[in-house]
């Protein structure tokens, strides 16, 4: 779907957009979230079918302060002139007047129809059957002409987002009440360069203070256990939906390995001993003192933990595919879509689409990467080298002073290097995930998707580096087992407290003392001064910090979890928590987020596949360090090679199994898999016969 920008004359303005001039009403424009298609205000639809009687407000625009009547009249045009004449096609609303800085954007229903067509969601057909949208038959889709039941509040916002960020400049022009430097240029992105020159300040949703309501009811201030997906999806989006539906599954799966943990840790004498030291800092007890159900417990729970991590893995993947079939985004079309917003080159002729847009060569790309990014990364894993150096300088020095002073004092300061050293590295996660975003700017990525990609990749490599390099030097370098069981009872424990302080504490404090004041609002206000109040909460960070605290509670659970059963159990007491701290979060202390429809987890499912596998390498050589397999070494029972021989094999085995179990489970029901297929044949057939009505035609 191509958008260009209207003329500056704008010669079908008048048909297409009421001049925003007088004073509108309030009551008549904007209230209580509803207006006259005809009334005073809003630029008018361009089709008979998209008339209604009920105008849904999606998104607000921010205007810069300064910006002159004239050019948000201008705007509003673009925004309402139809495709065919370089518009968005959208709805819009000035707000109070032609002078003031807001912009409110609704959609009507053809404009939603065909971004449905493009982006390849599916819907109910009127059979009942799911299936790829098809705008051309569109009248055959249940609900169709209701497009509040139609589509979800999500997907109505992400489209109209959408259609903004595709305008671009059909010609070379200026922008009315602008400096020329400001001029657009032919296949300019409009809606980017009017953000670049402080015209446009910011764009974003619009809450339904009824429906959040609702969802708040029923998400996190009731005492039920079950998370309302469903309106989650419908509310927030299905990226956020599919979030919350793998932690809940997540939570849930680590009930099996929490009471195996538990029954190893009550049952065996030495297990308790491993702990007590953990929390104590005091030397580990001898190798003489060991006993067998400490060593059978501790091989328990490391093959429990291998094969646990792929069990939930594929079972989380048939959930994913069924979910992704529930919430339509089962067969999300793989399009030669407009290039991302933030995406500059050269203007040309892209010899794929044929379409005049700007290009920028592979090699341009390879070479930032190569001499920019690349090294850039290295130095941040030089930064986590640097700051390991300096927990194992701390932890030297700490263990020498409690050893000279042995008092409660020095005791108690035998985890400050821990401490410390768990800041540094979520201090220098937080800058290099600014760094990364800037990196992957620099790259100029064409499509969104390989953007995120190499984003997700950058902040995967460093976070795996960053998170899991201290315990694996542990494990494998230093080979000392009672520091690798305390760092690891640091970690969760520190963490989960550094996380809810800076991610639900302070958040609330600030909204609570500083933000909620500022937006006191009464029912009787109007409808602007609510959409304004809004804007004054804080941008959504994103999922990524989530999706990265799962990953390396993972982690800490399948490599690490056989030195230190009671694992799960201190996850599943913090994940309880997370649920609903994360869903207060996404209703009451962030702004509303637009969210793109999506399949599923993406890269995210990849890492923890991955994670799934090193396990085995990390628990097989975990074995090797157990006081059992060290005493047998002693004595002389088996020699360093066999040992080492049996580990091997064993390691071969247990990733046999892990593949056999990922054969065996397949990855998605088998009624989805012919879903899906009939989705994809009924899509075929569709596309053939709009091909033949059109040469018809």
């Amino acid at each position: 779907m191509s958008k260009e920008g209207g003329d500056e004359g704008g010669s079908s303005s008048s048909d297409t957009a009421q001049q925003p001039e007088e004073k509108t009403p309030a009551g008549k424009g904007l209230s209580k979230l509803s207006a006259v298609a005809t009334g005073p205000g809003w630029t008018k639809v361009s089709c008979p079918c998209c008339f209604s009687e009920r105008v849904e407000p999606l998104v607000l625009v921010k205007l810069g302060e300064k910006v002159r009547p004239e050019t948000k009249r201008w705007l509003i045009r673009v925004i309402g002139a139809p495709q065919k004449d370089g518009g968005a096609e959208l709805l819009a609303h000035p707000g109070e007047d032609a002078s003031g800085d807001i912009i409110v954007v609704a959609a009507p229903r053809c404009t939603l129809l065909k971004v449905t067509e493009e982006l390849g969601l599916c819907k109910t057909y009127h059979t009942g059957e799911v299936e790829a949208f098809s705008y051309h038959d569109r009248d055959n889709f249940k609900d169709s002409d209701n497009m509040e039941v139609f589509l979800t509040l999500a997907e109505r916002q992400h489209m109209v987002k959408y259609e903004l960020d595709g305008l671009r400049a059909q010609r070379d022009l200026r922008i009315p009440g602008m400096p020329d430097s400001f001029a657009l240029q032919n296949r300019d992105n409009i809606w980017q360069k009017l953000g670049s020159a402080g015209v446009i300040v910011d764009t974003y949703p619009l809450h339904n203070a009824d429906k959040l309501k609702s969802l708040s009811e029923a998400w996190y201030t009731g005492n039920q256990l079950a998370q309302p997906l469903d309106s989650v999806n419908e509310y927030f989006g299905s990226s956020v939906a599919f979030y919350f539906s793998f932690l809940d599954f997540y939570t849930w799966s680590l009930l099996p390995p929490a009471l195996l943990g538990l029954t190893i840790t009550y049952f065996s004498g030495e297990v308790q001993k491993e702990i007590e030291e953990s929390v104590s800092g005091s030397p580990a007890t001898d190798l003489e003192d060991d006993s067998g159900p400490a060593v059978g417990g501790h091989m328990i729970q490391a093959v429990f933990s291998m094969l646990w991590s792929t069990v939930v893995m594929e079972l989380w993947k048939r959930r994913s595919s069924s979910l992704s079939y529930r919430w339509g985004t089962l067969h999300l079309a793989e399009r030669f879509a407009e290039p991302r917003p933030g995406f500059h080159g050269d203007l040309g002729v892209n010899p794929v689409t044929g379409r005049v847009e700007p290009l920028f060569p592979e090699w341009k790309r390879d070479l930032r990467m190569a001499l920019v990014s690349v090294p850039v990364v290295g130095l941040f894993l030089g930064l986590v080298i640097l700051g390991m150096t300096g927990f194992y300088w701390g932890e030297a020095q700490v263990q020498q002073l409690n050893k000279d002073w042995d008092s409660l004092l020095s005791q108690t300061l035998i985890y400050m290097p821990s401490v410390l050293h768990i800041v540094y590295t979520n201090v220098l996660a937080t800058v290099y995930r600014t760094v990364a975003l800037s990196l992957t700017e620099f790259e100029n990525h064409r499509e969104e998707s390989s953007h995120e990609n190499h984003l997700t990749a950058k902040v995967l490599v460093f976070t795996f580096f960053n998170y899991f390099a201290v315990l694996f030097h542990i494990a494998f370098f230093k080979q000392d087992v009672p520091l690798l069981r305390k760092r690891l009872a640091s970690l969760l424990i520190v963490t989960q407290l550094v996380n809810q302080v800076t991610e639900v504490v302070i958040p609330f404090l600030v909204d609570r003392f500083i933000s909620a004041p500022k937006r006191t609002e009464s029912e009787d206000d109007p409808d602007e001064d609510k959409f304004r109040n809004q804007g004054t909460l804080p941008a959504f960070p994103g999922l990524f910090a989530e999706y990265i605290e799962l990953l390396v509670q993972f982690g800490y659970l399948s490599l690490f979890s056989c030195v230190y059963p009671l694992t799960a159990v201190l996850l599943l007491i913090n994940n309880l928590t997370e649920i609903r701290s994360d869903a207060y979060k996404m209703c009451k202390l962030f702004r509303k987020p637009f969210c793109s429809p999506v399949s599923n987890m993406g890269v995210w499912r990849i890492a923890f596949e991955v994670l799934s596998f090193v396990s085995v390498v990390s628990n097989c050589w975990l074995l090797l360090l157990s006081p059992w397999i060290q005493r047998l070494s002693q004595e002389g029972e088996w020699s360093s090679t066999n040992i080492l021989l049996m580990a091997v094999l064993v390691e071969h085995v247990l990733i046999l199994v892990k593949v056999v179990l990922s054969v065996l489970i397949p990855d998605e029901p088998d009624w989805i898999r012919k879903k899906r297929e009939h989705i994809e044949f009924t899509s075929r057939q569709a596309l053939r016969e709009q091909k033949l009505h059109s040469k018809e035609s």
